[in-house]
């Protein structure tokens, strides 16, 4: 069973969604008994790094996470939910993330010229690096397939947990992976058949 984590920011109807699509059993849930016992967990997200950290610790979810994954429990996090992965997130200020994978979350602006479109909006295609193998997340994809982003800010200095960059006036960081521990900063749920197949790889991990 894979556990939807509830806390109050997330992209959730099209999450529970796409996984019945896929013939795979997801429960949307805020117990932590709940998310203790699932064998997989999705940590979802949309809006401010500070808010959504804010309420995932209100929730008593923030340590249950941490604790679940520290146990080899797989967890895939999706577009904010991966940003809090992180170690910090320069959002509005500077903001504590779980600190599952090393890096920070810092503004696209800064990265692409001066009167480049912000957020990132829409369709754009994954490139895989090529010093390291494909990630079993993206299993029977090919190089460029295209999937759906939403964001102004994103992962640096992460290079050695990136599985996949996109292209957006500069090289954003698209996906990452350390151990157990997933996440797509693009929105699976919101990808068509490329998403559906990313969501169905991460359930039969």
């Amino acid at each position: 069973m894979i556990a939807i984590i509830d806390y109050g920011v997330g992209n959730i109807f099209s999450l529970c969604s796409s996984f019945g699509a896929i013939g795979e059993e997801a429960v949307l849930t805020g117990d932590p008994a709940v998310v203790r016992s699932a064998d997989k967990l999705i940590l979802p997200g949309v809006g401010a790094f500070e808010d959504a950290a804010r309420k995932l610790r209100e929730s008593g979810l923030w340590d249950v996470v941490v604790e679940e994954t520290a146990k080899g429990k797989p967890l895939l996090g999706i577009c904010l939910g991966m940003q809090l992965l992180f170690e910090e997130s320069h959002e509005y200020g500077v903001h504590r993330g779980l600190g599952l994978i090393p890096g920070k979350v810092v503004p696209i602006a800064d990265e692409v010229p001066a009167g480049t479109k912000i957020p990132h909006i829409g369709w754009n295609g994954m490139h895989f690096p090529k010093d390291k193998p494909v990630s079993p997340l993206f299993d029977g994809l090919e190089e460029g397939d295209c999937v759906y982003f939403v964001h102004s800010y994103y992962a640096s200095g992460c290079e050695a947990d990136t599985i996949a960059i996109t292209e957006y006036f500069a090289e954003l960081t698209a996906a990452v992976a350390k151990g157990n521990v997933y996440g797509t900063q693009f929105h699976p749920e919101k990808s068509g058949d490329i998403g559906l197949r990313i969501l169905k790889n991460f359930a039969q991990m």
